[in-house]
């Protein structure tokens, strides 16, 4: 849609973070408004033009393209769909965990220490063999900055260290 290079993990993660910016898991009502401007803005920037067509009708295409649900909102696996994000390792992350038996198998599978949360290094060996099941290129530095990334999007009371609820979000 913006023909924008890609982006990191951690650039997706702040993009996310701004404009969700209650917190909810979606982009929706005002803060979809404010996201589909500043998208607007930026496409004229970059010298795409924009036919001119009301702003209304433009965000009405939008959601038909992106909003794969079409629940009026925007997830973060949709957002993920429309800037480039770099190996799109959101999405393979989300895919690699889809059903609740999945989940909880991967859970048990990377809690080695059944502590009955995921550390670091235990996120870090996830990652590592989901890019491997993926067939995804990646060094020691990226493995690092995915696993922050990770931890810096669902570890919500800040111990560095995944929950079962927090996995679960």
């Amino acid at each position: 849609y913006l023909n924008l290079a890609e982006l990191t993990a951690s650039q997706f993660l702040d993009i996310w973070r701004h404009f969700d910016a209650d917190g909810n898991g979606y982009i929706e009502g005002k803060e979809l408004e404010n996201f589909f401007q500043e998208l607007e803005s930026a496409r004229k920037g970059a010298g795409v033009d924009s036919k001119k067509d009301n702003l209304g009708d433009k965000m009405k295409e939008f959601m038909h393209k992106y909003d794969k649900n079409a629940d009026g909102k925007i997830e973060m696996a949709e957002l993920a769909q429309i800037l480039p994000t770099e190996e799109n390792f959101l999405l393979c992350f989300r895919q690699h965990v889809g059903s609740s038996s999945e989940f909880m198998e991967a859970w048990r599978r990377y809690d080695t220490d059944r502590s009955g949360y995921i550390e670091a290094n235990e996120l870090k060996g996830f990652l590592s063999d989901l890019l491997k099941k993926a067939n995804r290129p990646y060094d020691e530095p990226k493995l690092q900055e995915y696993t922050q990334t990770i931890l810096r999007m669902f570890d919500m009371n800040g111990d560095g260290k995944l929950g079962l609820s927090e996995m679960s979000r």
